[in-house]
């Protein structure tokens, strides 16, 4: 079976799956505590928690499924992107278990595992399909056929994610700021004030956020409208973008189904609009939109181990070739 790490940013994960892709444990360790009296993650923080977490992490996701280290027959990590002190810290937990057991260690790129998660979906995408990969770092639309994973479009700026989080910080709410604005928004009217949807009226693939953000620090400023009006019409611009943006991707490629993955995925106003679109919709799991080790899991079934020397070899990296 599998061993997945995943430490990519404030949450320490570890999974535990069969090599037939059955999930046997995921466990996620929250970090959020930690950070909230700062408005968000503090890179120095998250790394010297993943360090006290990662060994008790793993240790319950084998309990959780009622393992030991002896049943695991492959290692799994999330190399990158993300914060390199974090990333760094799972990695070397990784490296140190797969060399001492003599174990094969799979390098796992944190956006191929989003993708991945739709396989955990209860009706995964077969065949070609388009993913929207929205989280906190990223925005993406890519084209997914078997083992290639192709950017389509990717944000100009900002992350979807970090629009909420700022958003959230503009409206004076709590972090993590993307539940607390869809919470606000839930009791507000988004045509009080509405917010220009990014981009609208260009045919060309990409994202922006930075725009919308500006708009709202003014409307904030100006007192234009009640809070809760101000959060929904601002998450509205924000979903109507996606959508738009997932439209034209969609004829684009000519594909019929679209994945939705990352953690703005969890969005409720995102996944109930999407289905409007003229093709089949998945979404991942709503445990699974969020960093989790799950995914990493999941997508090391499709990749192959490193080669002795190249594990040892193995470093994080902020970037991803993907994004």
């Amino acid at each position: 079976m599998i061993l997945a790490i995943e430490t990519s940013c404030d949450e320490t994960c570890a999974a535990v799956m069969g090599l037939d892709g059955a999930l046997r444990a995921s466990v996620v360790a929250s970090q959020s505590a930690d950070h909230v009296a700062f408005g968000g993650v503090v890179p120095e923080i998250a790394s010297r928690r993943h360090l006290e977490l990662v060994d008790p992490t793993v240790r319950a996701a084998l309990a959780e499924a009622g393992a030991t280290l002896a049943d695991v027959t492959r290692v799994a990590v999330t190399a990158g992107p993300g914060l390199i002190g974090a990333l760094l810290v799972g990695v070397g937990y990784a490296k140190g278990l797969a060399w001492g057991r003599g174990l094969p260690l799979v390098a796992v790129d944190h956006l191929h595992g989003h993708v991945a998660s739709l396989q955990l979906a209860e009706d995964p995408p077969a065949g070609p399909h388009l993913v929207l990969l929205a989280s906190g770092g990223h925005t993406l639309l890519l084209d997914v056929d078997g083992p290639r994973i192709r950017t389509v479009a990717r944000s100009q700026d900002d992350a979807a994610g970090e629009a909420f989080d700022k958003g959230a910080r503009l409206l004076g709410l709590g972090y993590p700021g993307g539940p607390a604005l869809a919470a606000l928004a839930a009791g507000g009217d988004p045509q009080v004030h509405p917010f220009t949807t990014p981009l609208a009226g260009r045919d060309d693939l990409a994202f922006s956020f930075s725009g919308l953000k500006t708009a709202l620090a003014m409307a904030v400023a100006a007192d234009a409208a009640p809070p809760a009006d101000l959060a929904a019409a601002y998450q509205e611009a924000i979903v109507r973008h996606l959508v738009e943006r997932a439209a034209l991707g969609l004829a684009a490629t000519g594909r019929g189904t679209l994945g939705l993955v990352g953690g703005v995925a969890a969005n409720a106003r995102l996944r109930a609009t999407l289905p409007g679109l003229p093709a089949r919709v998945v979404a991942a799991p709503l445990a699974l939109c969020g960093d989790n080790a799950a995914m990493i899991a999941r997508a090391a079934l499709e990749l192959d181990p490193l080669e002795p020397a190249a594990l040892l070899s193995l470093d994080a990296h902020a970037r991803s070739p993907l994004g």
